[in-house]
């Protein structure tokens, strides 16, 4: 049976769709501006202890690539399992704490 987009069942569904792919964007542009920024600031620029960590053991890109993978793997997995408001409520983290902070250290704002 078709649902309406009026329905519950149908806005809850469209509210996990739009916010897992928020979340997966961010994830992507986070891994980006972080790229940028350690490649031309250094590694000390990063300050999760976990992706320098990564970034030392496995190289810049492919530690940063790994962090990022896994993150959204575990996005799509809280999307999957139904836990939508965790999805947006980590979207909006990444956001504020990641990208804003990135794009101003490199300019962007």
């Amino acid at each position: 049976m078709l649902q309406t987009l009026g329905s519950g069942r149908a806005t809850g569904r469209l509210f996990g769709d739009i916010a897992v792919v928020v979340f997966l964007l961010a994830q992507a542009s986070d891994g980006v501006l972080t790229y940028v920024g350690v490649a031309t600031y250094g590694l000390e620029m990063e300050a999760n202890p976990l992706i320098t960590w990564l970034m030392v053991a496995l190289g810049q890109g492919p530690g940063l690539a790994a962090a990022k993978v896994t993150a959204g793997l575990f996005g799509i997995i809280l999307h999957l399992t139904g836990v939508h408001r965790a999805v947006a409520a980590l979207a909006g983290f990444y956001i504020v704490v990641a990208i804003v902070p990135w794009m101003a250290v490199l300019d962007l704002l």
